[in-house]
């Protein structure tokens, strides 16, 4: 995998909405400030790309409008790093434009840059997958930097300095507290708290012992399903196998599978449902080891719990539940492609390898 140079102060970062527009609607400015306010807190300079806040309306009719904006922040030699705005559910629409684009794809592979969100973002990360770009599973800029409390949550700040930092393996550790999502998220709830949690489970092991390594490979349950079936949009599955979005069976032999659920909440019966349908898709019978990220707010904590060791139990598949990525707060970032190492004894959770190329 090409691996992107760490960020360092004074680097420009591109903000890129790939899926909704929410960045750019006039009631979000204030978490708009908010967020370029903290990326210069950080020593960055934010670069809003020409179609980032051209709002929900616009970007929802014109999928090529955010895939010009990725491929432009790729293109501009000045910028070191991009954020995903938020996620949303229809970012597979930039696909044709970005994957048959061969300019897009060389300067993915010449200029490797660092680049970081979750949710839907899902599909980016598994398109420069595929181009051989680690990215980072990771927070993004309106759930992240334009956190509205008076500073950002110090477990997901800690997440940002990791992307300035060089180091040769690096420990994930159980945050020690967790947060509700907002219900407002109106100018009037800047400098308020988010109500917070006393961690009680920490990392759980469901099933597995001693250590497991293999390379990281996931992303969102919920885009993952929508990828492979036509439940949300017609033609989403036949997007995704038109460009091969997602690795083949034998591409999950020994990657350890991250997956995370949605905002959404799927209920416990979809939960299965999807469980069962990247099962067919023969990736949970071909991975060495499942990492599950927290469920937001733990909603069917212990449903999701019990459906994990139920689908997978003629498996022996070693898992991993309760881990500080995705939809939940705070969150880490994962590393694609990158070499990692599960203690199921001790429930630790270690990259084994260098984030950053720092030649």
């Amino acid at each position: 995998m090409l691996k992107p140079a760490p960020l360092h102060q004074g680097d420009h970062v591109a903000v890129v909405s790939l899926s909704s527009g929410t960045l750019g609607e006039a009631a979000r400015r204030h978490q708009l400030n908010q967020g370029l306010k903290r990326l210069q807190q950080l020593g960055l300079v934010p670069v809003m790309m020409p179609n980032t806040l051209k709002g929900r309306a616009v970007l929802k009719q014109h999928p090529e409008l955010r895939a010009a904006d990725l491929k432009q922040a790729f293109l501009d030699p000045n910028i070191r790093g991009i954020i995903a705005a938020i996620g949303g559910d229809d970012t597979y629409r930039t696909l044709p434009f970005l994957m048959s684009d061969l300019e897009f794809k060389t300067a993915v592979r010449q200029s490797p840059k660092l680049f970081t969100g979750f949710s839907d973002t899902t599909v980016n990360h598994l398109m420069f997958y595929q181009l051989g770009l680690q990215t980072f599973y990771g927070p993004n800029f309106l759930s992240d930097l334009a956190e509205l409390g008076p500073t950002m949550l110090p477990y997901t700040a800690d997440t940002w300095q990791r992307y300035f930092e060089v180091s040769q393996q690096m420990v994930i550790n159980s945050s020690p507290v967790w947060y509700d999502e907002r219900t407002d998220f109106s100018e009037a709830a800047l400098e308020t708290s988010r109500v917070r949690h006393v961690e009680a489970y920490h990392y759980e092991v469901l099933r597995g012992h001693g250590v497991v390594q293999g390379q990281l490979l996931g992303g969102c349950l919920d885009s993952f399903y929508d990828l492979l079936t036509t439940t949300r949009y017609p033609d989403e599955q036949q997007v995704a196998a038109q460009f091969n979005l997602i690795p083949r069976a034998t591409a999950w032999r020994g990657k350890i599978l991250f997956i995370e659920t949605s905002d959404e909440q799927p209920r416990p019966d979809l939960f299965r449902r999807m469980l069962q349908r990247i099962r067919q898709a023969k990736i949970l019978t071909n991975v060495v080891a499942v990492i599950v990220g927290k469920p937001q707010n733990e909603h069917y904590y212990q449903e999701y719990r019990n459906i994990l060791i139920d689908e997978t139990t003629d498996l022996n598949l070693p898992i991993l539940y309760n881990v500080n990525f995705g939809h939940a707060f705070p969150r880490t970032a994962l590393p694609y492609g990158a070499q990692a190492a599960v203690d199921f004894d001790q429930a630790t959770l270690k990259v084994l390898e260098p984030w950053f190329n720092t030649h």
